[in-house]
């Protein structure tokens, strides 16, 4: 029987997984393999998902979990050597380092004449396979959606897990070892555990609980920080917890507007990866070039009080105070401040990607850079320069009773809900009634709506000449 080496890297599952279909279907003995590499950027939120995903998947694999330390490459050819390993077998990723890494072992592990065979398993489809009909890359969602994933139905594997067949490795003290490392210790995330449920049972748990509870006024709740109509599945799905094809299938059999709206935001998330994909500067650099040239603001007081949910403006400051007690934000508020970020305080949207990047559960490369080029406008169907959220009237429109702003803004919560939007509008003695001192218990605006509006439209507009 061939000994194969099954690489988890952000497929952290074992139903629904190609890798594992291929083992069963060819009757491999597998030794489970995860690599941490230090040099790999994760945010401190997402290695503590990490960490508790780990520890959920080797209960899965029923404690056979090899998890090493080090650089993939002497990583793989190490247990080769020490395991009779013939094969390596991994599900495929999307980024330029994640490609050129993989093409590296490919080629290294080619001249050890060891196999290595990669599977699509972590999108709906492969991206390589999503081209227009002219062979070039799609730059707007609409037409991608219809022309590439309106009305697919979906396939499940169908095998049983308890079939597996381990090749026996002893490493559990230094699965323990590398469980325990590489995590910031910061106080934020003793509260995380009281949030979320990491692994492949809180994933379809969630599921479950959205088809049952949530769905039902998806299309007009999803907009509604207040409310419950969030899947909440977008840290499994990121980690490859929850199979995204399992997901879309769950919907295949509910003909109503909410379940073709959820499965539409799926798609975006495939939209993103197919941006990624064929445009991989995505990550770093604007992808319409006439912004290379536009003079963002380096106000780093600025950038702290939005970081820390300081800024005067209650539902950006619920938002990003929801984010660091959390590790998630609601989508609609992620536009409001990811506008707030770019266009009132011009900003460079580098640091609100990296600053969700360290903060978010859900954090994921697609998703995050081109989301946050959406909302500056710099990216691929992007919102155009002149679309900027006021944070007042979207408050007043999707928080209407106060209560998200209550929630994570609790020194605002006995103010009068048509103030509580904005809490400056209120003459100084009566905020005082209200146990609030603008500049003390809660900060003033640290810019003007309306002056901040106009110079970003000016500086567009020039831009665009």
């Amino acid at each position: 029987m061939v000994n194969s080496i099954v690489w988890f890297r952000n497929d952290l599952r074992i139903t629904d997984n190609a890798v594992i279909n291929y083992c069963l279907e060819n009757k491999r003995k597998v030794l489970p393999v995860y690599i941490h590499y230090p040099s790999t950027s994760l945010g401190s939120a997402s290695k503590w998902w990490l960490k508790h995903s780990l520890i959920s998947l080797n209960k899965s694999l029923k404690g056979n979990l090899i998890v090493i330390e080090g650089n993939p490459n002497k990583t793989l050819l190490d247990l080769v050597n020490k395991n009779g390993i013939k094969e390596i077998l991994w599900n495929e990723r999307y980024s330029k380092n994640d490609v050129n890494q993989d093409n590296e072992i490919i080629n290294l592990l080619k001249n050890n004449n060891v196999r290595c065979i990669t599977f699509h398993s972590c999108l709906l489809k492969n991206p390589q396979n999503t081209l227009k009909k002219d062979a070039t890359p799609f730059r707007v969602y609409t037409p991608f959606y219809k022309q590439q994933y309106q009305d697919m139905a979906y396939e499940l594997f169908d095998y049983n897990t308890e079939e597996i067949d381990y090749v026996h490795c002893n490493n559990n003290e230094q699965n323990s070892k590398i469980l325990d490392v590489a995590i910031k210790t910061e106080k934020w995330h003793e509260k995380l555990l009281d949030q979320w449920s990491p692994g492949e049972v809180g994933a379809q748990e969630k599921l479950k609980v959205f088809l049952s509870h949530g769905l039902k006024g998806y299309t007009e709740g999803r907009n509604r920080p207040d409310k419950q109509h969030t899947s909440m599945l977008s840290p499994h799905i990121r980690f490859g917890e929850i199979s995204i094809r399992e997901v879309a299938k769950s919907l295949e059999n509910i003909n109503t507007e909410d379940a073709e709206i959820f499965y539409k935001e799926l798609v975006w998330r495939e939209f993103s990866y197919h941006l990624l994909y064929h445009f991989p500067h995505l990550v770093d650099t604007n992808l319409q070039k006439k912004f290379d040239n536009f003079k963002w603001l380096d106000n780093q007081d600025h950038l702290k009080s939005w970081q820390k949910g300081m800024t005067g403006y209650p539902i950006i400051d619920a938002g990003m105070r929801q984010l660091y007690e959390t590790g998630y934000m609601h989508n609609r508020v992620r536009m409001i401040v990811g506008s707030f970020l770019v266009k009132n305080l011009m900003i460079h949207w580098k640091y609100g990607q990296e600053w969700f990047w360290d903060t978010l559960v859900d954090a994921d490369i697609a998703s995050n850079s081109a989301s946050w080029q959406w909302v500056a406008g710099t990216g691929a169907d992007a919102a155009p320069y002149f679309r900027i959220f006021n944070p007042v009237t979207q408050s007043k429109k999707f928080d209407p009773n106060g209560d998200y702003i209550k929630k994570y803004v609790p020194e605002l919560k006995n103010i009068p809900i048509k103030y509580i939007h904005l809490p400056s509008e209120l003459d100084a003695k009566s905020l005082r009634s209200y146990g609030v001192e603008l500049g003390n218990d809660y900060p003033k605006p640290i810019v003007d709506l309306s002056i901040t509006r106009e110079r970003a439209l000016d500086a567009f507009k020039k831009l665009s000449k």
